[in-house]
């Protein structure tokens, strides 16, 4: 069960990291939320209650992710899950023919970095944490979620480097799933369709209604607390291992 187990949320402070960092309180687990140290961490975890700690974290970093996982160990005495919710995204077409400007190197380059390279600094310093806990009746030390996209499959016009950067990290899951195995510790990850984050709430009203209209069932955006609901469920499944889950409604994108 998700009551008293410790986990590290990066991309806690906003979107699906938040949700997940709320419903992880709510459930009696004890979160260390990591995020940039320009986002609202601190305020959420004063809002949340003694049982979350903000940590300022660039995920690409390994001092601050190990600085996070350094929090988790000292406050709350180890480490059972860890949810990779950090990311980023740009929109630009491989080239632009009427400005005759390629996609820029630098653009595609951050993408990757923050949304597979810093997923896998998450992973494999998390792990190291975990496979120090003495394992469960079914030899279990921990649990590692990743957030991929429904990109990763169907990627639209403008979305190579966050096709890319997503594909990369459901093409991970199995391999390091079979990596961990040894030692007690399963990988799953979660690629949600259209979601009700901060990002698509910018969006004009009329092209909100026209993007949930393009959901098959149920005909509307996801809300995070869905995603943070299989995020626990995942956890608390122990046959769950090496496997990409779609949450979209049956959503497939259009170019």
């Amino acid at each position: 069960m998700i009551k008293n187990a410790v986990a590290v949320v990066t991309g806690g402070a906003s979107g699906l990291g938040r949700a997940t960092v709320e419903r992880l309180a709510k459930q009696g687990a004890r979160v260390v939320m990591a995020d940039l140290g320009s986002s609202k961490g601190n305020e959420v975890a004063k809002e949340l209650g003694d049982n979350v700690v903000f940590v300022p974290v660039d995920v690409t970093s390994e001092k601050d992710v190990t600085t996070a996982l350094e929090t988790a160990k000292d406050k709350f005495g180890r480490l059972d899950l860890a949810v990779n919710c950090a990311g980023t995204a740009t929109a630009v077409r491989t080239y632009n023919f009427n400005k005759n400007a390629a996609h820029r190197l630098d653009d595609f380059t951050r993408v990757l970095m923050v949304n597979t390279v810093g997923t896998f600094n998450v992973i494999r310093l998390s792990a190291g944490l975990m496979g120090t806990n003495e394992p469960n009746q079914d030899g279990q030390r921990g649990v590692i979620v990743n957030t991929a996209s429904v990109a990763a499959y169907d990627g639209q016009i403008g979305q190579a480097a966050y096709s890319a950067s997503k594909a990369a990290v459901v093409g991970m899951t199995l391999p390091i799933a079979r990596d961990l195995s040894t030692q007690g510790i399963r990988i799953c990850t979660i690629a949600p369709g259209l979601f009700n984050t901060p990002m698509l709430a910018a969006l004009p009203e009329k092209v909100r209604t026209f993007l949930a209209k393009s959901i098959p069932f149920p005909q509307r955006l996801g809300e995070p607390s869905e995603y943070a609901h299989l995020v626990q469920a995942i956890y608390e499944n122990p046959l769950m291992n090496g496997e990409t889950i779609r949450i979209d409604g049956a959503l497939r994108m259009q170019p």
